[in-house]
C-alpha cells in the first residue's frame, strides 16, 4: 500500500514538473511574440517607408473634419468636449496625482494607436498576399531599399546575365537587361527557323532572372520538355514567348507580358528587333556564319559581323542607357553574346555619349573554340578591336572587374582536360594601359560542381565598385 502510495506521488511530481515547464515555454513563446510584434510595430516609424506621411496626413484630415463639423454646429460640441473633458480630469486627479495620470492616459492612447495600425497593416496584408510569409513592414522596407539602388544596365547574353541579374536584383529594382538576338542553336534556333521569330532563349533566362513571382511559375517558365514529337528540347518558355510574339505582332510586346506574368523585376529589351545573322572572319582566312558555328571555330577570331549590317536599337534600350547609373557588359561569351551587342552601333554611340561608369566583367575560364589562350588583355583587345571596326576609337569600358587567382583544385583540372584555362589578369600590365582593375573571388567561396560566376559574390563585387565611383566624384 505504501508503496502504490509513494508511486502515485511520483507520478504526481513529474506531471507538475512537466506541466510547469510547459507553462515556463509558453510564457517565454508569449513574451518572444510580443517582442516581436512590438519590434514589428515600431518599424512602421523606420524612414523610407512612405507610411508616416500618410498616417499623419489622415490624422491632420480627421482633426480638420471634426473642427469643421464643430464649426458648423455653431462650436457647441467643442464646449460641450472640453466641459466633459474637465470634468473627468477633475475626477480622475481626487484619486491619482497628475504626474502619473498623464503619462497612463498618453501610453494608453499611444498604444491603442499602434495596436489599431498594426491590426490594419495585418488585414491589409492577409488581403493581399495571404500565403506568404513576408511581414508587409519587411516588404515594404525591402522595396524601398530596391527603388533607392541604382539604375543598371546590363549588356550580354546566355547563362552569365542571367547568373549577373539573379544577384543584382537583390541591390536595385532598376534594371536594364539588353539581350543579344543572334541565337541560332537548340530551341532558340528550331523556332527562329520554323516561325520565323527572333530566338527566344537568352531573353526567357533573363525573365526567370529577374522574376519576383512564385519559383513554381519560374520553373514553369525554365520547363524543358524531356520527351514529345516535336516538343522535345523545346522549353515552354521559348513556347510561350514565341506564341505570345506571334499574337501581340512583336518580340517587344511578348517580352512586356511576359514580364507581368513574372512580376519581372526591372525591363529585359532585345539588342535590335532585327533578323540578325552572325558571320566572322578567322585568322586563317575563312568565313563562317552563325553564332552556334562561331562558338566552334576553328582558328581564332580576327572580325565579326552581323547580316543585315547596322541593326537598329530599340527605343527603350536607348532610353536606359541614357538614364544608367551603371552600364555593365558580362559576363559571358565573348563572340557570341557580348559582342554581337555591339554590333549595333546605336547602342555603342550611346554607351559612348553616357557618363555613367562602364565596367566590362571577364570570364572565368577560357573557352574552347571561342576564346583559347586569351587572358583579361586579350578580352580587352577582342572588344577594342571590334569597335574599332565601327570607327570608334575611344575606349568604352575602362574599368574591369576580375577573378582572382585561383588555386590548384581538381575542377580546375577537370576543365583543364576539356581544353579550358583560367583567365589570368596581369593587374599591372593593365593599370599601365589605364585601365581600373578590379578582383574578387566572383565563383564564391564554397566549393560548386562548375566553375562559374555566383550570383552573390558577382553583384556585391559591382556593387562595391559603384559605391566606390559614387565616393571618388
Amino acid at each position: 500500500m505504501t508503496s502504490s502510495k509513494s508511486s502515485y506521488s511520483k507520478r504526481r511530481q513529474y506531471q507538475r514538473r512537466v506541466l510547469a515547464r510547459r507553462n515556463r515555454t509558453l510564457r517565454r513563446v508569449h513574451k518572444k511574440d510580443l517582442i516581436t510584434r512590438s519590434r514589428r510595430v515600431f518599424r512602421w516609424l523606420l524612414p523610407g517607408l512612405v507610411v508616416k506621411r500618410w498616417m499623419f496626413t489622415s490624422a491632420l484630415g480627421l482633426l480638420i473634419a471634426i473642427i469643421g463639423l464643430a464649426i458648423w454646429a455653431d462650436l457647441k460640441p467643442i464646449y460641450w468636449t472640453i466641459e466633459v473633458l474637465n470634468l473627468l480630469l477633475s475626477l480622475i486627479k481626487t484619486f491619482l496625482p497628475r504626474s502619473i495620470i498623464g503619462p497612463l492616459v498618453f501610453l494608453s492612447g499611444a498604444g491603442i494607436l499602434l495596436w489599431g495600425q498594426s491590426r490594419s497593416f495585418g488585414s491589409i496584408q492577409n488581403a493581399l498576399v495571404p500565403d506568404k510569409n513576408t511581414v508587409l513592414v519587411d516588404a515594404l522596407r525591402a522595396k524601398s531599399k530596391l527603388n533607392r539602388g541604382p539604375n543598371i544596365v546590363a549588356i550580354g547574353g546566355g547563362t552569365g546575365l542571367s547568373t549577373l541579374l539573379s544577384g543584382l536584383k537583390r541591390h536595385s529594382s532598376r534594371i536594364t537587361a539588353i539581350v543579344t538576338v543572334a541565337d541560332d542553336g537548340g530551341s532558340s534556333g528550331i523556332l527562329r527557323r520554323e516561325l520565323g521569330v527572333q530566338p527566344p532563349g537568352d531573353i526567357r533566362n533573363c525573365l526567370a532572372a529577374l522574376s519576383t513571382e512564385e519559383p513554381l511559375l519560374t520553373r514553369l517558365f525554365q520547363y524543358r520538355f524531356s520527351a514529345g514529337s516535336g516538343l522535345e528540347g523545346h522549353s515552354f518558355g521559348n513556347l510561350f514567348l514565341s506564341a505570345l510574339t506571334a499574337i501581340t505582332g512583336s518580340l517587344e510586346t511578348a517580352i512586356t507580358a511576359s514580364s507581368r506574368v513574372l512580376a519581372v523585376q526591372g525591363q529585359v529589351v532585345p539588342a535590335t528587333n532585327a533578323d540578325v545573322r552572325l558571320w566572322a572572319e578567322l585568322e586563317n582566312g575563312q568565313r563562317i556564319e552563325g553564332e552556334s558555328a562561331i562558338g566552334k571555330a576553328p582558328s581564332p577570331i580576327v572580325r565579326m559581323g552581323c547580316l543585315p549590317e547596322n541593326p537598329p536599337a530599340l527605343p527603350r534600350a536607348l532610353e536606359a542607357i541614357a538614364n544608367a547609373e551603371l552600364i555593365v557588359l558580362g559576363p559571358g561569351s565573348l563572340y557570341t553574346s557580348l559582342l554581337p551587342n555591339l554590333l549595333v552601333p546605336e547602342l555603342v554611340e550611346a554607351i559612348q555619349k553616357s557618363s555613367a561608369p562602364k565596367l566590362y566583367i571577364c570570364n572565368l575560364m577560357t573557352q574552347p573554340g571561342e576564346t583559347d589562350g586569351l587572358d583579361v588583355s586579350g578580352h580587352l583587345r577582342a572588344i577594342e578591336a571590334q569597335l574599332a571596326s565601327l570607327g570608334i576609337g575611344k575606349r568604352l569600358f575602362g574599368a574591369v572587374l576580375a577573378q582572382d587567382e585561383m588555386g590548384p583544385s581538381p575542377l580546375i583540372d577537370y576543365y583543364r582536360a576539356r581544353g579550358a584555362e583560367p583567365v589570368m589578369c596581369d593587374r599591372n600590365a593593365l593599370n599601365s594601359q589605364g585601365y581600373e582593375v578590379m578582383q574578387a573571388p566572383l565563383q564564391g567561396r564554397r566549393p560548386t560542381a562548375t566553375l562559374r560566376h555566383d550570383p552573390r559574390s558577382l553583384s556585391l563585387a559591382i556593387m562595391r565598385f559603384y559605391r566606390q565611383y559614387k565616393k571618388d566624384i
